[in-house]
């Protein structure tokens, strides 16, 4: 029976839902056309610098330098990867962004990736799209609660128009706040803000990557044991590429010098390895993404490589994104997994560009979702099992230092309390692993076995004697 408390609740609910989806809408439409202006402008500058002679590579020192330059004269809070500083805003600053990081973080992206800095463009969008929805929270003078879910609508929306994945995009951005928690109440409006944003992206000319895996084994045990077999080495990439980005990031804080001296001896190294490795690691690496995704031959260390040179770009002072360097990543260490055994190389290169992000950024269910967009949905299954034992294998660690870790990834691992992953203190506890239970049984019964063996083998000696 329905009685006035019911028909209350009822009433509340739907206004929260009409309330949500109109500023989910709008949310879409504004992140999606300053997302796409970007894109395209984006895209025209590094067509620009790229029909440049040879020289063009001197361009890269000086982009560094005044990329710097612009973050920190103008407004500092928008340095380093972009979705970091959000995640760090929502933790700390109840959603609070200045609008000024918005154009600030559009222009020094800009000028990073087309002078040729190793970084990408996702982590600028989820800021500038975040941004923009914190301006829009102040101008209807939203509480706390109601001013994160609008961010985390921005956050959605401009992964989505970027990488053309709309549900991976709501999910990334209710996903990547906390280990182990989800942000449910905002799923909905995260969902149709990705979605009308990738919609805006599409008719302003904004154009999406992503194919289908051709010619996908049947699931059987053994695909299944070779994908298990690369989760686990995804997830040491992953570890590596964590590791690097923070060596990069300490070794250049301690650094004393004048700030700006840090990027232009960024761009000289970066120069240097460019030299000896070739020019396929500077910029976005699109192209390199593709031919790996394609099942073309990648250098070995091209993960190694690409690394070590996004952290020198983001550590000297480059501004851009982290994703699609991790995207990088994650193909061109598939494509090395495979050679080395003679597998497909167009389909691990696939999973590991999903799983590398799974574990990288502590996301596995986004991950997931994104390589059924990209890749169709018959690569599910393989995609799923890599992200995640890729997730599982990289332990609290992430590319995200503010993402909060609410909850262990193993009971045996105990968490003191939420945290920083960057400050977060937990306790490997062997005691309640299966393993131990059953060594903790067993050994007590061992002994009396080897006890009775050893008194049957002195008997046997003393009756020869």
């Amino acid at each position: 029976m329905i009685d006035d408390r019911n028909i209350k609740e009822l009433a509340v609910l739907s206004y929260s839902l009409v309330k949500w989806l109109l500023l989910s809408v709008l949310a879409g439409v504004v992140v999606g056309g300053a997302t796409s202006g970007f894109l395209l402008l984006l895209e025209t500058s590094i067509g620009f610098v790229n029909n440049l002679p040879a020289w063009r590579f001197a361009l890269l020192p000086i982009g560094l330098v005044a990329s710097a330059a612009i973050v920190r004269f103008f407004a500092p809070d928008a340095s380093g990867h972009g979705t970091e500083k959000v995640i760090e805003a929502i933790h700390q600053r109840q959603g609070r962004i200045a609008f000024k990081v918005v154009p600030v973080k559009l222009a020094a992206t800009i000028v990073t990736l087309a002078a040729g800095g190793s970084a990408g463009k996702e982590g600028p969008c989820a800021q500038i799209g975040a941004g923009l929805m914190s301006v829009t929270a102040s101008l209807f003078r939203f509480e706390e609660l109601d001013r994160k879910k609008l961010v985390v609508c921005g956050i959605s929306a401009g992964f989505a128009a970027v990488f053309g994945t709309p549900v991976a995009g709501a999910i990334f951005g209710v996903e990547v706040l906390y280990v182990g928690q989800m942000f449910y109440d905002v799923l909905l409006p995260s969902l149709v803000s990705g979605i009308t944003s990738y919609l805006v992206s599409l008719q302003l000319g904004v154009i999406h990557g992503g194919q289908p895996l051709l010619l996908l084994p049947d699931f059987s045990g053994h695909i299944l044991a070779w994908t298990v077999g690369a989760g686990v080495f995804f997830g040491l990439v992953s570890l590596l590429h964590i590791e690097l980005l923070k060596l990069g990031e300490e070794l250049f804080h301690k650094w004393k010098v004048h700030p700006l001296a840090k990027p232009l001896a960024g761009g000289f190294l970066l120069l240097a390895v460019t030299a000896v490795a070739g020019s396929r690691y500077l910029g976005l690496g699109t192209d390199t993404i593709d031919a790996a995704l394609a099942g073309e031959a990648i250098p070995r260390g091209a993960f190694l490589v690409k690394s070590l040179l996004t952290s020198i770009t983001l550590s000297c002072g480059g501004s851009g994104g982290i994703v699609t360097p991790t995207f990088f990543v994650g193909a061109a260490s598939g494509s090395f997994f495979a050679s080395l055994f003679g597998l497909d190389r167009a389909l691990f290169s696939g999973i590991g560009l999903v799983a590398v992000l799974a574990a990288a950024a502590n996301t596995p269910i986004a991950a997931m979702i994104m390589g059924i967009e990209l890749f169709g949905a018959k690569a599910a299954p393989l995609g799923a099992v890599s992200c995640v034992v890729a997730f599982l294998i990289s332990g609290h660690r992430s590319v995200y230092p503010s993402q909060i870790l609410s909850h262990s990834k193993s009971k045996a691992i105990v968490l003191e309390e939420p945290a920083r992953m960057d400050s977060t203190h937990s306790t490997p506890r062997f005691s309640g692993l299966l393993l131990t239970k059953a060594w903790r049984y067993l050994r007590p019964r061992i002994r009396i076995v080897m006890r009775d063996i050893d008194r049957i083998l002195s008997d046997r000696h003393k009756m020869k004697s």
